[in-house]
C-alpha cells in the first residue's frame, strides 16, 4: 500500500472505461478513478455516490462535482498543477465543470492521468487545451490515524 496518489492512479492505467464503475482492471469514470484513489489512501469512501448521468446535471446547471470535491478534498490556490492534484475540468465554456484527472507530472511535458470515454485510463500530455479547461484543482487530505491529534 503506498500513500502517493500518482503512483495509486498509475496502477489504474487500462482500466476500460465504464460509466459510474469503480473497479482497478475493471472498469471506471473519471469519478470512480479519484474514488479508487481515495480507498486506497483512506479507506472507506466518506459518502454514498448517488447515481449520475453523464450530463451531470448540466440541464440544470448544478456544480453537483464541484461542490463534492469541496465536501471532501482541500481546495488548492490557482496556478500551475502539482503531482497529485486532483484536477476539475469544464469541457465547454458555459457548461459544469464535469471531469476529473490527476496531475502526474510537469514541468516542460506536464502530464495527467484520467479515465475517458473511448480509451479508458489514460495518462495524457497536459496540453493547453486540456489547462484551459481547468477551473480548480485540489489536493487530498493527508490520511489520519483514528483517534490522533
Amino acid at each position: 500500500m503506498t500513500s502517493d496518489p500518482v503512483a495509486i492512479a498509475r496502477s489504474w492505467l487500462g482500466t476500460p472505461y465504464r460509466h459510474q464503475a469503480s473497479c482497478r482492471g475493471a472498469g471506471c469514470d473519471c469519478l470512480g478513478l479519484i474514488r479508487g484513489i481515495w480507498r486506497e489512501l483512506h479507506g472507506r469512501e466518506p459518502e454514498r455516490v448517488p447515481a449520475y448521468t453523464p450530463d451531470w446535471s448540466e440541464p440544470q446547471g448544478d456544480e453537483a462535482l464541484w461542490k463534492a470535491a469541496l465536501r471532501h478534498l482541500d481546495a488548492r490556490p490557482s496556478g500551475a498543477p502539482e503531482p497529485g492534484d486532483v484536477l476539475l475540468f469544464r469541457m465547454r465554456d458555459g457548461g459544469v465543470a464535469k471531469h476529473l484527472g490527476l496531475a502526474s507530472e510537469t514541468g516542460a511535458q506536464p502530464r495527467f492521468i484520467h479515465a475517458y470515454d473511448g480509451h479508458g485510463v489514460v495518462e495524457t500530455t497536459l496540453s493547453g487545451p486540456w489547462q484551459r479547461r481547468i477551473v480548480a484543482r485540489f489536493a487530498f487530505r493527508t490520511p489520519t490515524i483514528e483517534g490522533s491529534l
